[in-house]
């Protein structure tokens, strides 16, 4: 059986030469084009199907690169609970201690996502219950 080759669509001489080039590029190479022609253009390299996603869930994605962080409970080893409070916001041991006492609380604002995890797998690490809004 014959493979069913994908017809291609027909490019002008201009862009087989741009295709010439970009085969001859390294993968660093290509990967900076991208992002310049991104930044350049104001388009994403994304797949389709990510563009045809509804607005609101776009502002909503872009909306939460910050997050805060919220201790629910400080469950049964709240000395250790403390111990990593006073660690992620500096304060003294009786105000860290009020915080563990006192939730749900806040215990940090607008936190990079990357943080705001670990700091939450640090925290249930302990056995805290936390959540991050």
């Amino acid at each position: 059986m014959a493979e069913k080759t994908k017809k291609l669509p027909e490019i002008t001489k201009d862009a087989q030469k741009v295709l010439d080039m970009v085969e001859k590029m390294t993968i660093l190479e290509l990967a900076d084009l991208v992002k310049v022609m991104e930044e350049k253009f104001g388009v994403s390299a994304a797949a389709p199907t990510a563009v045809v996603t509804a607005p609101v869930a776009t502002e909503e994605v872009e909306e939460k690169s910050t997050f805060n962080i919220l201790l629910k409970d400080g469950g049964s080893n709240k000395i250790g609970v403390i111990k990593v409070v006073r660690e992620i916001t500096e304060l003294g041991l009786k105000e860290a201690k009020d915080i563990v006492d006192g939730a749900p609380q806040t215990i940090k604002e607008e936190v990079q996502k990357k943080d705001a995890e670990a700091i939450k797998v640090k925290l249930e690490e302990v056995g805290a219950t936390v959540e991050l809004e």
